[in-house]
């Protein structure tokens, strides 16, 4: 960055001037990933670009545009938005309990049926309760953000879309809210006094959690994450499948298009949740170790913008963007390798799925933008507005 562009903040208003401060880096990197993405998808049809691999590379295209586009918006703009933006997708999350409005499939009613489409609001949540966060956390004192009986309003704002999504029941997206929401008080300054007794609260209430609050095929998903080899052609396969996929790669895998557990359709959702399985089945230790250094490269990326940042609501935001799709890689990676209980969190930008190639790639066009705006100074505020 020159002197003058730090002088002269005006200049930064043009177009030309801030299409040049994207961080072209972060761009590329989400190609590498869906250009991988694309290829495992050819391997797993079959060596065919349908019925997934041309629509993902069509999807990233669309999505890519959109990202370079968001990054052109000016942040005030994004921090203007935040709280309307919160409320429809509160609004649009009770919108779904309405019979006739709510769309069921597969036992949960995650959608709503808008007649020619249908939307997913949880989607939306995902970044809407970052926007929301970040703002309030840019006007609260830092004495409010590390204790105080105001940590009462964001914890609602956290809590209030996990119990709805919950409610679906979608519990992979839940969890995915409640800890994103956790990661970005964690940023904002939380007193670790709270954050341990968070922790030992969250132990304890677990075993119960999972024994009379979770639905029956959750509470089976848990007990099957634990004894996966008691019934491996039943609750058990998918995990077992997966581990067959993975230890059967070895070092340097089998091949490209080798994979016998995917091309044998063995490994169920292959395309979507499991493709980090087949990623390791066909390139081996080796190539899940180079995919796993491109979302470090990803999120390392994504958290220095996050510090470049002049403003508190941009820096939140940067870091709560980062942390949803962080939770992403780690959590589908856990699922696939038996270390967590699958929830149906697919892996960014490489599995195949439009819904959430869109969310990431939105969150992602934020980042680019407060990257693009990092020497902006925002004003404190006070309150809720």
């Amino acid at each position: 960055m020159t002197s003058s562009a730090l002088t002269r903040p005006g200049q930064r208003e043009r177009l030309p001037v801030k299409f040049s401060e994207i961080d072209w880096r972060l761009a590329g990197l989400t190609c590498v990933i869906a250009g991988v993405g694309a290829m495992m998808l050819y391997s797993v049809a079959g060596g065919n670009w349908e019925p997934w691999a041309a629509k993902h590379l069509l999807r990233f295209g669309a999505c890519l545009l959109v990202m370079l586009s968001l990054a052109l918006v000016d942040i005030r703009v994004w921090m203007t938005v935040a709280y309307p933006v919160y409320g429809v997708a509160l609004l649009l999350l009770m919108a779904i309990e309405i019979p006739g409005v709510g769309y069921t499939a597969l036992g949960a009613t995650r959608w709503l049926n808008l007649g020619f489409t249908r939307i997913q609001p949880s989607e939306i949540m995902k970044l809407a309760l970052v926007l929301a966060l970040a703002r309030y956390y840019h006007g609260a004192s830092a004495r409010d953000a590390r204790f105080s009986w105001k940590l009462i309003i964001p914890l609602a704002m956290i809590g209030m879309p996990t119990l709805l999504v919950a409610h679906q029941p979608d519990l992979g997206t839940a969890m995915l809210l409640a800890l994103t929401g956790l990661a970005v008080m964690f940023m904002a300054g939380l007193s670790w006094r709270i954050i341990l007794t968070g922790l030992t609260a969250a132990a304890v209430a677990i075993p119960p959690f999972v024994m009379f609050v979770l639905h029956d095929y959750q509470r089976q998903r848990v007990l099957t994450f634990l004894e996966p080899e008691k019934d491996p052609s039943g609750s058990g396969y998918h995990i077992m499948q997966s581990l067959i996929a993975m230890g059967s790669g070895g070092l340097l895998g089998k091949g490209y298009g080798l994979g016998t557990q995917s091309q044998l359709n063995f490994l169920p959702e292959k395309q979507t949740d499991f493709i980090f399985a087949t990623v390791a089945e066909e390139f081996g230790f080796i190539g899940c170790v180079t995919v796993l250094i491109v979302f470090g490269l990803i999120i390392a990326t994504c958290l220095r913008i996050a510090s470049l940042s002049h403003s508190h609501f941009g820096r939140l935001a940067a870091a709560g963007v980062t942390a949803t799709f962080a939770l992403y890689v780690l959590i589908n990676g856990a699922m696939v390798m038996g270390l967590a209980p699958v929830v149906g969190v697919p892996m960014p930008l490489l599995s195949y799925g439009g819904t959430v190639m869109i969310t990431v790639m939105i969150g992602f066009g934020l980042v680019q933008s407060v990257r693009v705006h990092r020497y902006m100074e925002l004003p404190k505020g006070r309150g809720l507005f």
